[in-house]
């Protein structure tokens, strides 16, 4: 997978990992709680690179040998043992390159984040609709194997049990690390429930996904927030709550609007409206910084730039693309129950692959 020489980089870390593991058995390194946390992470993802690289290492020798064993060999029955054996040493190589390449590069600042997702029906009606929900339902499976807590903040679902709009946050470890990859346009090609005479259809959702902020990131003023309270609504439009309990809060400065009419309790609606409303922002700040850097930040997914498809979901062929990186997997019923981890890693992977790029062209200049 990678074109770059890796062996200097894998020794600099191995005297990286070396250090983190002396300074975590020093007599004071329970002093500073938070350095703790810190370089606890950092032994983790340098331990899990280092055994990666080495069975890859491993791997690869094992490949060789046994391309040369072929070579040389000249008795048929064993030929054959060999010729069914190296697919799957090549697929076991390549599984551990994808590790390596995911792991190869400090985490970004928000990785460990928590996050909050947004689904919206895009393009296809009632099918967009449909689609949103089984989204939903995939990243939720997703998240009930991560580990993660998944928390339902906005929902509204539409006339034929689909999904109009939905926010959930994500709790967990590496949250935003996984899912902000997950940011964009989603297309599905399908033949729908409604369809009678069988046509497949092309539909689209929109999925946004937001570093949960905290308070240290964005500072509202009470003044430019205007609250106003409403009756909650449900599937076309009717009324399903007596009260005025729907919460819609409005940024004045930035005119970002946030309704929440999920909870009973108006005091609940707008404690989530709020934490959508901070997250947005701090969203924003982070466009807004990434259109002043460098061009190759400007192809990274979760940067503001949402109008361009991300994935393909094409079901008559059974096939998951993601265009971004040019990744295919022909795995779709497994993904559509949750199984994203081996997508969203080969996609981390590829990224790492481009900051690895950008990283080494970079000190090439320099020089």
């Amino acid at each position: 997978m990678s074109t770059i020489d890796l062996a200097p980089l894998i020794e600099r870390m191995r005297n990286a990992f070396e250090e983190v593991e002396t300074k975590l058995a020093a007599p004071d390194a329970f002093s500073d709680r938070e350095q703790y946390v810190e370089l606890s992470r950092e032994h983790q993802r340098l331990s899990a690179l280092l055994t990666s690289y080495d069975k890859k290492s491993a791997k690869q020798q094992e490949l060789a040998e046994s391309r040369d064993l072929l070579a040389g060999e000249e008795d048929e029955e064993f030929r054959s043992m060999i010729e069914a054996e190296i697919p799957e040493l090549e697929a076991q190589l390549e599984a551990l390159s994808t590790a390596v390449m995911s792991l190869i590069l400090p985490p970004l600042p928000n990785d460990s984040r928590n996050s909050i997702v947004e689904i919206r029906p895009a393009a296809g009606g009632d099918e967009a609709a449909l689609f949103a929900g089984a989204l939903l339902r995939a990243y939720s499976r997703f998240a009930e194997d991560m580990g993660w807590q998944i928390e339902v903040l906005t929902l509204t679902e539409s006339d034929l049990g689909g999904i109009r709009d939905v926010s959930f946050s994500l709790q967990g470890d590496s949250v935003f690390r996984f899912m902000q990859f997950e940011s964009g346009v989603h297309r599905v090609q399908r033949v729908p429930a409604t369809e009678a005479a069988g046509r497949i259809h092309t539909s689209t959702v929109t999925v946004a996904v937001l570093p949960e902020a905290q308070e240290v990131d964005v500072q509202i003023r009470n003044e430019d927030v205007r609250m106003d309270v409403f009756r909650a609504s449900g599937p076309g439009g009717q009324c399903v709550n007596t009260t005025d309990s729907a919460v819609r809060l409005t940024h004045t400065p930035t005119g970002l609007v946030v309704v929440s009419q999920q909870e009973k309790s108006q005091h609940r609606n707008r404690e989530i409206a709020m934490r959508i409303l901070c997250s947005r922002l701090l969203e924003q700040i982070r466009s807004e910084e990434a259109e002043k850097t460098a061009e190759q930040r400007r192809s990274q997914v979760g940067t503001g730039e949402r109008s361009e498809r991300i994935r393909t979901y094409n079901f008559p062929q059974n096939r998951v693309t993601d265009h971004r990186y040019g990744i295919t997997r022909h795995n779709l019923p497994d993904v559509m129950e949750g199984s994203f981890r081996g997508l969203m890693e080969e996609i981390l992977a590829a990224e790492n692959q481009r900051r690895l790029e950008a990283e080494f062209a970079q000190v090439g200049e320099a020089l």
